[in-house]
């Protein structure tokens, strides 16, 4: 049985006929995409904030609104047939490949709609029967993670030749996300850290007449084996291939996920428009801190500090407490999750149209509310690197997403002199 019926069975067994009865008829699914669309209904008052006024998929195609009542979750196949759909895990941690269970019953709607041909994480499937597949023939792929070794490049490029739609799916695929930190260190100063001086591992070296390190082929008694290449420079998803649609976060929001499902539903089922090549999906030109329910009074920064170390104040910016939030720098469309908890925005959902440097972004709001006085339009030098120096990790702070794809992309050592 595979994981999308096991997840149908247990979802009836939960609720029963109500399923059957809310399910679209078929003539329904196949509706004219001249048929007029139906309103949006209301969102719950506990509900993210949609994003409306921004150019994301809602405003393509009123048919590529997903409406979030029951009836929408069982729309049988598609009038030409199931689609097909693949996703994939690069240079990540994981969570981007099992975020589209976070749509919850939704989920049944990708069973109805598309054939799951690669799925790894979810299914059993082999590179060999992705290889076999004609190019193009995957409808959707969402491509998850960066690329870090020679493993994820070439899977990168196989599913883009074998699909129609790639989708550059989280901060990772986008930017490069937190794998791209590496970019600050070379593969042999990592792999020395890692296999010869981190605690456990230097008590193993120590047992070994020389030091003892993965190499790239291995030949074995049942033939040569190979590793993927660890690559010096970590890079995004479009710096390998071209890519058709971003989502962005780490993971993207049940929100973002639900635009993207839904864009793929109006044009699978309704033929409506599909977004202009592009398009960041389910996310906002506005800043998080245009989101944030939180109180902004712009006060001067003297001191920078973590949430624990406060009593933070619920209904306050957390800027205007002194905890560094990246919501001037990040763009909206998760619904500020974060903020809304009390802990500091990351920065997960990148940039917005307007700046090319989330950091330099960052740096410049957080400059704009060092103590100048109104009377004096300067500032002692000392005070700004006592201010910044309470930044524990700046680089990997204002850079924690989206340093392989900024100006300083990695760090460079000089050799020779020069």
């Amino acid at each position: 049985m595979s994981f999308i019926s096991k997840l149908k069975e247990k979802f009836f067994k939960k609720v029963g006929d109500k399923i059957e009865d809310a399910a679209i008829k078929p003539e329904e699914a196949a509706a004219p995409a001249a048929a007029e669309a139906a309103p949006a209904p209301e969102a719950d008052a506990g509900a993210a904030p949609a994003i409306v006024d921004s150019p994301v998929p809602q405003l393509v195609s009123d048919k590529a609104l997903f409406p979030p009542e029951l009836k929408a979750i069982l729309p049988g196949p598609p009038p030409g047939g199931k689609i097909k759909f693949a996703h994939y895990w690069g240079a990540g941690c994981g969570g981007c490949d099992v975020s589209l269970l976070d749509i919850r019953e939704k989920i049944l709607t990708v069973n109805d709609m598309a054939e799951i041909v690669f799925w790894p994480i979810a299914m059993d499937g082999k590179v060999k029967d992705l290889e076999a597949l004609d190019d193009g023939e995957i409808t959707v792929t969402l491509f998850n993670g960066a690329v870090r070794n020679s493993e994820n490049e070439h899977m990168l490029k196989l599913l883009r030749q074998k699909s129609t739609l790639l989708v550059s799916y989280g901060a990772c695929a986008m930017w490069g996300g937190m794998p791209g930190l590496a970019n600050l260190h070379n593969t042999e100063e990592i792999k020395k850290y890692v296999y010869t001086e981190t605690p456990t591992m230097k008590a193993f070296q120590d047992t070994q007449p020389s030091p003892v390190i993965p190499q790239e082929k291995y030949q074995a008694p049942e033939g040569e084996l190979h590793i993927p290449v660890l690559y010096d420079t970590v890079v995004a998803a479009d710096d390998v291939v071209d890519v058709d649609y971003y989502v962005p976060g780490c993971p993207p929001q049940q929100t973002s996920i639900e635009v993207l499902l839904g864009a793929l539903v109006g044009h699978v089922y309704n033929g409506a428009d599909l977004p202009p090549k592009g398009t960041i999906i389910g996310a906002s030109e506005k800043t998080l801190c245009e989101e944030c329910p939180r109180k902004k009074e712009n006060r001067r920064i003297t001191k920078v500090v973590e949430p624990h170390e406060i009593d933070v104040d619920p209904d306050l910016c957390l800027m205007d407490q002194g905890i560094l939030c990246m919501g001037p720098a990040t763009r909206a469309g998760c619904g500020s999750p974060c903020t809304m908890g009390g802990q500091p925005c990351r920065g997960c959902y990148g940039p917005t149209g307007a700046v090319s440097e989330q950091g330099a972004s960052m740096l410049t709001a957080v400059a704009s509310l060092f103590p100048v006085l109104d009377n004096d339009a300067l500032i002692d030098e000392d005070v700004i690197i006592d201010i910044m120096s309470q930044v524990k990790d700046p680089l990997g702070y204002f850079y924690q997403f989206t340093l392989a794809k900024s100006l300083i992309k990695r760090a460079v050592k000089e050799k020779g002199g020069k």
